[in-house]
């Protein structure tokens, strides 16, 4: 058993008790060393203390340790670990999803991982902004192919994925690949008959000379134009369900909003049928690019968040799609509890994989706040089937 400095701050911060009498009084130094400097270097050194103990005494902590897993383990797969603690995971041979910087990721073995570049995260205790940290998810599956695709390739992703199984992917923003992807999924052959998660990988937004990355573990190939894939089958018994959290609705005062040309940019649209320039139309009506624009799928709603609008023509983080129904979102006046209500009301106890968007995390003041039960990496774009945007995915598998 190997504890996260996470869970051993639950473990310090607990006031339950245990049969073995060494580690009780271990605990005991460990706590008041913690109630005196409660830093991530601290956290660190009580959690190397407590794995030591466990490693060396795993017989006469037998008794104690059932209650333990319990106590910190509340999260099942998911967990923030130090580069120490996930090298160990590698090594022993788990089958992993991790996000980090590019630069930890770099340092980390060979073994069954794939990984991608972001320094924001959900956790269990909030969202968290860290370079030092990694998110790690750990699938208890046999059954895998890890693989990349480049621009060109990126169209067999459905067709490698299981029939009976989900793939995670990572896409590097910004990249060919990217913008390949985003613009023709929709029409890959069988993507929506298989499951495809993910996301796109990023940078921290405050720091330079940082390039998104994606990371194929087995091969240890980095690259920044690359997609990579985890292509896992799951046993005939259980069940696997993709699904969304999108806190936008259509505003039904918002005019139609109608597209001529797909893409990630746009000089003109169509507003109620009459042909405008879409710049000239946002500043003319003060609208908040905060809000995204919300397309009718069928009764879903899809987002498409604005990136900028430079010298008369609109930019945006998703290709808008011709022939699709955009209306501007209706306004959130909270954004962080519009979240909080809509995942409280949802049973997380199945998700086995989630990721939330940058901007979500940005405009919802996410640092440090809790969205209990979907923790994952914090994404520059995510993979619900094709590209989505200002959206939380989450996988759950029955």
């Amino acid at each position: 058993m190997i504890i996260s400095i996470y869970e051993t701050e639950k473990l310090l911060r607990s006031d339950q008790t245990y049969a073995q009498l060494g580690f009780s009084m271990l605990l005991a130094r460990l706590k008041i060393q913690y109630a005196q400097d409660d830093s991530q270097e601290n956290l660190q050194k009580c959690a190397d203390e407590i794995n030591a103990f466990f490693n060396k005494f795993v017989k006469i902590m037998a008794r104690d340790l059932e209650s333990i897993v319990k106590l910190v383990k509340t999260d099942g797969g998911h967990q923030v670990l130090s580069f120490s603690e996930t090298e160990a995971l590698i090594n022993e041979g788990k089958l992993l999803h991790i996000a980090g910087t590019e630069k930890i990721l770099r340092k980390l073995p060979k073994g069954n991982w794939i990984g991608g570049s972001t320094e924001y995260f959900m956790t269990e205790d909030g969202g968290l902004i860290s370079g030092d940290l990694m998110f790690v998810t750990e699938f208890p599956y046999q059954d895998f192919q890890i693989k990349t695709y480049d621009a060109s390739q990126i169209e067999n992703v459905a067709n490698d994925s299981d029939d009976n199984g989900f793939t995670l992917m990572i896409i590097p923003f910004d990249s060919d690949v990217h913008i390949t992807y985003a613009e023709n999924a929709a029409n890959y052959q069988n993507i929506f008959m298989r499951n495809i998660v993910g996301w796109i990988s990023g940078t921290n937004l405050e720091k330079k000379d940082q390039t998104p990355t994606t990371v194929n573990g087995m091969t240890q190939e980095i690259s920044n134009n690359k997609a990579v894939a985890m292509h896992v089958k799951i046993p005939d018994d259980k069940t696997i369900e993709l699904n969304i959290i999108n806190i936008f609705e259509q505003d039904e005062n918002s005019p139609v909003i109608e597209f001529q040309t797909g893409g990630f940019s746009a000089e003109k649209c169509l507003i109620n049928g009459e042909e405008r320039v879409f710049a000239d139309y946002i500043a003319e009506k003060g609208i908040d690019i905060k809000l995204p624009l919300v397309g009718d799928f069928s009764g879903h709603g899809i987002n498409i968040s604005f990136k900028s609008i430079n010298n008369g023509v609109v930019n945006f983080y998703a290709p808008v799609i011709v022939g699709i129904k955009y209306r501007i979102a209706k306004a959130v006046p909270d954004y962080f509890l519009a979240f909080h209500d809509r995942v409280s009301k949802l049973n997380p106890d199945n998700v086995m994989y989630s990721c939330n968007c940058i901007l979500n995390f940005l405009y919802g003041g996410l640092e440090g706040k809790k969205i209990a039960g979907f923790p994952g990496p914090v994404t520059f774009g995510e993979i619900a089937y094709q590209l989505v945007n200002q959206t939380l995915v989450y996988l759950t598998i029955q």
